[in-house]
């Protein structure tokens, strides 16, 4: 079995998790559940924005809004699902004594964020009519 199936049941079962390794120190686990919290805040912020985009900015051009706003709400997809899975790798790896996994998620989510950015600076300087 591949190691992101294993992740993927491990998100509906987490007690599972306890099977591996030893017990880290509980701050440590707390630690890793803000994190998680916090991807989470920032998945429904993204979420949040890409419902406004589309609602509040009706004199957009539909193709730049809608494409905007699909940007911003498949990142909050994306950034909610890295969260769970981010949070399992963690803490399988804090269990079994090794390094924390490397991940170049955030890396990707911030260049989405910038080039909706810079589209919407784009938008704002060119006139809402485009």
């Amino acid at each position: 079995m591949s190691e992101f199936v294993r992740n993927v049941r491990l998100w509906f079962t987490p007690e599972r998790v306890r099977e591996e390794g030893g017990t880290p120190d509980y701050r440590f686990s707390l630690a890793n559940e803000r994190t998680f919290l916090a991807w989470l805040r920032t998945a429904l912020a993204l979420i949040g924005g890409g419902f406004a985009v589309d609602q509040f900015l009706p004199h957009l051009r539909w193709a730049w809004r809608t494409g905007l706003a699909l940007a911003l709400l498949g990142a909050g997809v994306l950034c909610a699902l890295r969260a769970v899975n981010h949070w399992v790798r963690c803490e399988r790896a804090m269990r079994r004594g090794e390094d924390l996994p490397a991940s170049r998620f955030p890396a990707v989510l911030s260049l989405v964020v910038a080039v909706v950015a810079v589209a919407m600076v784009v938008v704002v300087l060119a006139g809402w009519e485009g």
